[in-house]
């Protein structure tokens, strides 16, 4: 993987931590200006990247992801934020869901999250932070398909969100696997995303999340 971080004292501590964990880091960088020769170069599964990097700290993580989907639609994304950002950011998680993830900088301490995190982008998955999902929730939101979920089904969309699977959502609900089965069928259901439709009826469901 690339890690792209513009603090030195943060990115040389996430390269420590993954390499570690046995995760290999092929390159990191600290600004986005040569992530597009390295991600080309070296092809990784996924690249950890700053939403605000140089030179002005706004949106040049944000757009580099963009680009990184566009040209390398195999590579996972894995966004680091200081702050909650649920405007653009989501926007961007809402067009291509699919290997797209964004969580706070607080969760590098907890290695064995952001290891999961990673993994999970890479494998093609949308990983949300939970406070970010929780910001989600609360935000007035315009009539739409999600009024009809129940509220432990609006529960089990938003750890779907999260990146969490059925066995680890019955585990946080202390719910049995058979029922989160159904609440995701329910889901899946009320939200239209019938079964023969193309692509992950799990990703569609979250974007539908993102977007209402």
């Amino acid at each position: 993987m690339i890690v792209a971080e513009d603090s030195a004292l943060l990115r040389q501590g996430i390269v420590r931590l993954l390499s570690d964990e046995g995760v290999e880091v092929l390159a990191d960088c600290a600004d986005t200006r040569p992530l597009p020769a390295l991600v080309a170069r070296h092809r990784p599964d996924a690249v950890l990247l700053d939403i605000r990097m140089p030179p002005t700290h706004t949106d040049e993580g944000l757009v580099a992801a963009a680009r990184i989907r566009e040209s390398h639609p195999g590579t996972g994304v894995l966004l680091l934020s200081q702050y909650v950002e649920t405007t653009d950011t989501v926007r961007a998680l809402a067009l291509h869901p699919e290997g797209f993830g964004y969580l706070l900088k607080e969760r590098v301490a907890d290695v064995d999250e952001l290891c999961g995190a990673l993994k999970r982008v890479a494998y093609g998955e949308t990983v949300l932070d939970p406070l970010v999902v929780a910001r989600l929730m609360d935000t007035p939101r315009a009539p739409g398909p999600l009024d009809e979920l129940t509220g432990r089904e609006r529960d089990v969309l938003a750890l779907m969100a999260e990146g969490h699977s059925n066995e680890a959502i019955a585990q946080r609900l202390v719910i049995g696997g058979k029922t989160v089965e159904t609440h995701v069928r329910n889901i899946f259901g009320k939200l239209r995303l019938e079964q023969d439709l193309l692509g992950n009826r799990r990703v569609r469901a979250v974007l539908t999340y993102l977007q209402a």
